[in-house]
C-alpha cells in the first residue's frame, strides 16, 4: 500500500463523516469481539485514524478514546494539514485528555501533489519551504513536533551529485523556519518497489543528507518495511543512522501489514531499540491482515506479542 493510499484512507475514515460521527447520532459497534486491556504497550506505538473504526465508529474522537483504552499512547495522522481548524482542535483535545502524542503529519503535500526537492527549481523550493511555514502553524494547534517530508523522485538529466546538493539547499531552507520552534521534519526512504523513481532510498543516502544540513529540525524518518523491501540488515542500519532518527513507522515485509504477517523479527526489532532507550513514537503505518472486528482484536495481540517486556 502506497503513502497516498494512506493519507486517502486514513482521512476519508474520518472525514466522510466531518470528524463529528458521534455527534451525528453514530454510535460506536457493538458486540464481540473487543480487545482486553492489558495496559500500556512498553514501545510508544502509534496507530493511525481508520485502524479502529469497526469498534469505535467513524468518529475521530471515539477512535481515539478506543485507541487509548487498548494501551496505545500516541497516533499519527498523515493527512492533519488538511484537516479543518475544528477538526484539528478536536483531534488535540482527544489526545490531551487521554495524555497521548500526535506522531506525524505530512508536511509537503497538496492532495495529490507535493513538490520535488531533487530539480533545483526555485519555485518548487519555495513552496516547499512555504509548507513549512503552513505546518508550524498546524504543529502549535495540535502539539505536533514531527512531520514527514518525501523529497521527491529523481530528476531526469540532473547529475544526482547536484540532485543531491538541491535536496540539502530545500531542507536548509525549510530547517531555518522549523528551528526556532522546535519542530522537526523526518525525511523518509521508500523502497522502489512500491515508490518506483523515488530520490531518497538508502539509509546510508540519509545519513549523507542529514550531516549536510546539520540541524536538529531535519531528521531521517525510518520505516522499517521500506528498509526491509530497500536494504534488510535493519538493526544495523539503524544503528548507523540512530544519531538522526528521531522516529520510527513499521509494517511487515512483503504485505505491510501487522507484525507477525510477513519476514521481519519484529520481537527482535523492537527489543534492540527498547534496549538502546528508544522513548520515541513506532508509527503503525500498515494496514490489516484481516477485517472486521476480529482483524481489529488481531493487530493489537500482534503488538502484545512482539512488545519488549
Amino acid at each position: 500500500m502506497q503513502r497516498r493510499e494512506f493519507i486517502t484512507t486514513t482521512a476519508a475514515a474520518s472525514l466522510a463523516a466531518g470528524l463529528g460521527g458521534a455527534a451525528a447520532g453514530q454510535t460506536a459497534p457493538s458486540g464481540s469481539p473487543r480487545p482486553t486491556n492489558g495496559g500500556p504497550f512498553t514501545l510508544d506505538y502509534a496507530p493511525h485514524l481508520g485502524l479502529f473504526r469497526h469498534h469505535a465508529g467513524d468518529d475521530a474522537v471515539a477512535q481515539i478514546d478506543f485507541m487509548a483504552e487498548a494501551g496505545f499512547r500516541s497516533m499519527e495522522d498523515n493527512g492533519m494539514r488538511g484537516r479543518s481548524l475544528e477538526d484539528q482542535q478536536r483531534i488535540s483535545e482527544a489526545l490531551q485528555r487521554n495524555g497521548m502524542r500526535l506522531g506525524v503529519f505530512v508536511m509537503n503535500m497538496d492532495g495529490a501533489w507535493r513538490p520535488s526537492l531533487t530539480t533545483g527549481s526555485a519555485d518548487e523550493r519555495a513552496r516547499f519551504v512555504e509548507h513549512a511555514r503552513e505546518s508550524v502553524e498546524v504543529a502549535k494547534r495540535t502539539n505536533a513536533t514531527w512531520m514527514t517530508v518525501v523529497c521527491g523522485e529523481v530528476a531526469e538529466g540532473v547529475p544526482m551529485e547536484e540532485q543531491t546538493a538541491n535536496v540539502i539547499e530545500a531542507l536548509k531552507q525549510a530547517s531555518a523556519v522549523l528551528e526556532p520552534h522546535g519542530l522537526v521534519m523526518v525525511c523518509e526512504p521508500l523502497n522502489w518497489r512500491d515508490h518506483r523513481g523515488q530520490f531518497l532510498r538508502y539509509t546510508p543516502q540519509s545519513i549523507e543528507i542529514m550531516r549536510a544540513v546539520d540541524s536538529p529540525s531535519c531528521r531521517i524518518l525510518q520505516d522499517l518495511y521500506h528498509q526491509q523491501a530497500t536494504e534488510g540488515n535493519l538493526i544495523d542500519h539503524m544503528n548507523a543512522a540512530w544519531d538522526y532518527i528521531p522516529y520510527f513507522q513499521v509494517g511487515d515485509n512483503p504485505g505491510r501489514r501487522e507484525p507477525g504477517t510477513g519476514e521481519i523479527n519484529y520481537a527482535n526489532v523492537f527489543k534492540h531499540m527498547h534496549s538502546r532507550g528508544y522513548d520515541g513514537i513506532v508509527g503503525m503505518e500498515h494496514g490489516k491482515s484481516m477485517g472486521g472486528k476480529e482483524g481489529e482484536v488481531a493487530l493489537i495481540e500482534a503488538y502484545r506479542s512482539v512488545d519488549p517486556s
